[in-house]
């Protein structure tokens, strides 16, 4: 049983990038946004849809939350995503607390008016 629901998950996560990445070849011209490389021919296949809001759900049909990148590029983004929730740093849709509570120069405009 679980083996089947994970086939079938599998199954309908293919479709669903099948789709959008046709619908993306389409509209977007096959140059990676990041390095500007040129893809045609059978290189087309080195070109990756990247979902700008990380959310693979949002594909509108006019390709807003689409953009081609190569290969590269498309791990490269994504591991600078994952660096980021390492270090606590914002990324797409996050929210970042205060790395320090600590105010070195709180007050220092009282203390300077003080000197005039």
């Amino acid at each position: 049983m679980p083996d089947q629901i994970i086939a079938e998950t599998r199954r309908n996560q293919e479709l669903r990038e099948k789709t959008y990445r046709e619908q993306a070849l389409k509209l977007l011209p096959w140059i990676c946004a990041l390095c500007g490389r040129e893809f045609t021919g059978r290189r087309v296949r080195e070109l990756t849809v990247h979902h700008k809001d990380h959310n693979h759900d949002n594909n509108p049909s006019d390709g807003s939350n689409w953009e081609l990148l190569c290969l590269y590029c498309h791990d490269n983004e994504h591991s600078r995503d994952q660096v980021a929730e390492w270090y606590g740093e914002v990324t797409p849709g996050g929210e970042q607390e205060p790395p320090s509570a600590h105010r070195p120069f709180a007050g220092l405009d009282a203390l300077l008016k003080d000197k005039k």
